[in-house]
């Protein structure tokens, strides 16, 4: 329980749900009880009548019929309550549970989201979650319902007789043992079941998402017997979860059938030694089947408290992940656009792999920066410590003299405009989309039309059916590579950004766009700081100063000028690049 110790704090916040619903269950549980006293008078009436050779009149059987039907509707009614309360507690706690995760996810720094598969978050805010709701629902509501029925019914036995009681209550002991010993199995193999829909899950996800790759190399056969694979494991996980919570339902229905053999055996001998009425008996009977839902109820509640856990116990393994990345500023101020860095070095923290040594530049604000190199150079790695997607291992980086680390975070990125190498766009509109990159919820059409004329792609847009209104599909599916980068770059100018950051975005046009979209851009750029990431030298020529990378050091600096003058790597790009 020590896993959901957490929901507490829920279960104070909707304390008069959770109040009312305890409150509901006692009432309900003594008006469907007191039925067992309306049973035995009846009973009692009924042989007393037969033994006086009195005929039966039909008014006595209506006047218990109806008090017992009055009883069971009153209980009946307060049951309808209890559901009211505990049920939409739950569902209150879902909602806030579901939102806190969301937001904790929020604050997490890009290596988390790299060391954790997509799958698996999904499935943690959706299935996890559910399966705790079971226990801040259904189970502590059946629980309660457990003990106020046993303390009720047992109050009303022991008022009967004192040692019918304790017989009767004799197999149950024997019934928490079994409980005590199968909760610990349920528990440990419903962690590996929650793992298993996992993997599962991130499977779909993953095939989902390349289904054009797949389609392209005809590896259908190879992902469904895969998917079946796994599906064949978690099956098997999860049937031996099922076997095991098989063995509550016989074992309870057994020792509910003792404790009615037992009720009517004992209970016969006290009737004939005189020691209680005749009613008893079947009042015993009726109070023994009134446990039966609730003991029943016992191993399934068990089950749902155990399931819980192992869900929580992955809830807090994320929501006790600390973000790398803390933001530790909140004034507001302007950004002018100056950078340096000093002696950076970076490791990537999830595989130990250094993709910066030693960089140092300086950029001033209006300058234009140019990074080239092979792949797996630490190009975009320069980029994610601009951006602050991660923190350097050690080195100083400067944004308008001051520390990256003391800056409003949240302020910097809204002074940045990127467009990242692997272009993303929602499922929704083209307007939309490129809106995304505005926090003003008032942006005038005009000024997404401006953003996409600057990156040449109003022209495309206007020869869709419904313009900037279509819909781009997961993905951005409908559109070609250039159009989705173009979208994205001019997602990046709407809100006219400090800092401009170009992450190898032009790979997808033509040569002709590329040259009409950096032209466009060269007015935009005026007193900003840009930063263009790119294999193509048409793309950096214009920049005041170009980094040609190599193993994440810097091989070659200067202008375009200066490093063909050096006749080095940067010069064989470029003679490569003009034949």
């Amino acid at each position: 329980m020590k896993h959901l110790k957490v929901i507490n704090l829920y279960f104070l916040k909707y304390k008069w749900h959770f109040l009312g619903g305890l409150l509901f269950v006692s009432l309900s549980t003594i008006f469907g009880t007191y039925q067992g006293v309306i049973v035995r008078n009846g009973t009692n009436k009924i042989i007393e009548i037969f033994k006086n050779g009195e005929s039966a009149q039909a008014g006595i059987f209506i006047q218990y019929g109806l008090i017992i039907i009055g009883l069971a509707l009153t209980s009946g009614l307060f049951m309808f309550l209890m559901r009211q309360t505990i049920i939409v507690m739950s569902r209150h706690i879902e909602y806030d549970q579901k939102n806190e995760i969301y937001e904790h996810y929020q604050r997490l720094d890009a290596g988390f989201f790299k060391q954790n598969t997509t799958g698996d978050l999904m499935n943690r805010i959706s299935e996890d979650v559910g399966k705790v709701r079971m226990y801040s629902g259904p189970a502590i509501m059946y629980l309660a319902n457990t003990i106020v029925t046993t303390v009720t019914v047992l109050s009303f036995m022991l008022s009967v007789n004192t040692q019918l009681t304790l017989i009767v209550f004799l197999p149950l002991p024997l019934l928490s043992y079994l409980i005590y010993r199968v909760s610990d199995m349920i528990n440990k193999q419903s962690g590996k079941v929650q793992k298993e829909l996992g993997n599962l899950t991130t499977q779909a996800q993953e095939t989902f998402s390349a289904i054009r790759v797949i389609k392209a190399y005809a590896r259908e056969t190879f992902f469904v017997a895969k998917m079946e694979e796994k599906n064949e494991v978690y099956k098997t996980t999860a049937l031996k979860l099922a076997t095991i919570e098989s063995f509550f339902g016989p074992a309870m229905v057994l020792m509910i059938g003792l404790s009615v053999l037992i009720t009517v055996w004992y209970g016969g001998k006290l009737t004939i030694q005189d020691k209680i009425e005749p009613g008893n008996v079947t009042e015993f009977i009726f109070y023994v089947f009134r446990l039966t839902w609730p003991f029943a109820s016992l191993g399934w509640v068990t089950s749902l408290v155990q399931r819980a856990a192992a869900s929580q116990e992955r809830i807090n393994e994320f929501l006790d992940t600390k973000p790398a990345i803390i933001n530790s500023n909140t004034q507001t101020y302007s950004v002018q656009g100056d950078i340096e860095f000093k002696n950076v070095n970076f490791i990537y923290p999830e595989n130990d792999i250094q993709a910066i040594k030693n960089i140092s530049f300086k950029l001033k604000q209006g300058q234009t920066l140019g990074i080239t190199g092979k792949v797996g150079s630490g190009k975009s790695s320069i980029l994610n410590l601009i951006t602050r997607q991660y923190d350097a291992t050690s080195g100083e980086i400067l944004i308008d003299q001051k520390n990256i680390k003391q800056h409003n975070l949240h302020l910097l990125r809204k002074n940045m405009g990127v467009v990242p190498q692997e272009v993303f766009l929602f499922s929704d509109t083209i307007a939309n989309n490129i809106l995304f990159g505005s926090p003003d919820k008032n942006t005038s059409k005009e000024k997404v039309q401006s953003a996409a004329k600057q990156a040449q792609v109003h022209d495309n847009i206007m020869t869709f059916p419904l313009n900037y209104e279509t819909i781009v599909g997961e993905r951005g599916v409908t559109l070609s590579g250039g159009q989705k980068q173009r979208i994205s770059i001019a997602r990046a100018l709407i809100n006219k950004p400090q800092l401009l950051i170009f992450d190898d975005c032009l790979s997808a046009v033509d040569t002709e766009t590329e040259e009409a979209i950096l032209n466009n851009l060269k007015q935009e750029m005026k007193n900003k700081t840009a930063i263009i990431v790119s294999h193509r030298i048409s793309s950096l020529k214009n920049a005041d100063l170009i980094l040609y990378l190599k193993d994440g050091e810097i091989v070659e600096m200067g202008t375009h000028e200066e490093l063909l003058a050096l006749k080095k790597s940067y010069f064989q790009l470029h003679q490569m690049q003009s034949n």
